[in-house]
């Protein structure tokens, strides 16, 4: 069953893709089927940048399960750093 519920966020970072390193804008995570995992469903993360055009995209599918864990290995990573350390105002 698909949701089409997508939720889109403004961020600053940097990702990979085949044409190398490229800065992000925007991420956005919605729960529909994969296009290469081979579940029927993945929770799906593309860390985007418009600007620069549809190549500027680094695409992740996850089991709901790993999604999971890795929310929790990116909390346990921020709890474990001093407060701010990979802040933007840093």
């Amino acid at each position: 069953m698909c949701t089409y519920l997508t939720e889109k966020i403004a961020i600053e970072g940097s990702g990979k893709g085949a044409q190398g390193w490229f800065g992000l804008s925007h991420a956005t995570v919605y729960v529909d089927h994969p296009v290469h995992a081979r579940f029927a469903h993945t929770v799906n993360i593309d860390f985007i940048n418009p600007e620069i055009g549809p190549s500027a995209r680094v695409a992740v599918e996850l089991t709901e399960e790993d999604a999971r864990a890795l929310v929790d290995a990116i909390q346990t990573a921020l709890a474990a750093a001093p407060g701010g350390l990979a802040s933007r105002n840093q």
